[in-house]
């Protein structure tokens, strides 16, 4: 059985990342490859529940924004779910 990752937006691009800066959409899209490269260990990446797993965030631009994504094991898929930037 195949170990690749691989991330997407979810429910897709346009509900996720429509309107946000090129900057951080390309910020958003590096830290999703990198998360990809962790695999399941992206579980505990970022803040969220202790024990890895649910819904996780990580810190855009020194907490200038967010990330919240959730890794979906079972696929092998990072799904990135909400960008929130507050500049």
């Amino acid at each position: 059985m195949s170990e690749t990752w691989a991330w997407e937006y979810d429910p897709d691009e346009q509900q996720v990342a429509s309107g946000l800066p090129t900057l951080v959409i390309a910020e958003v899209e590096r830290l999703a490859g990198q998360l990809v490269i962790l695999g399941r260990d992206a579980t505990n990446a970022g803040r969220g529940p202790l024990h890895g797993g649910g819904l996780r965030t990580l810190d855009l631009f020194g907490g200038r924004g967010f990330l919240h994504f959730i890794v979906a094991e079972h696929l092998h898929l990072v799904l990135i779910v909400r960008v929130t930037w507050l500049d």
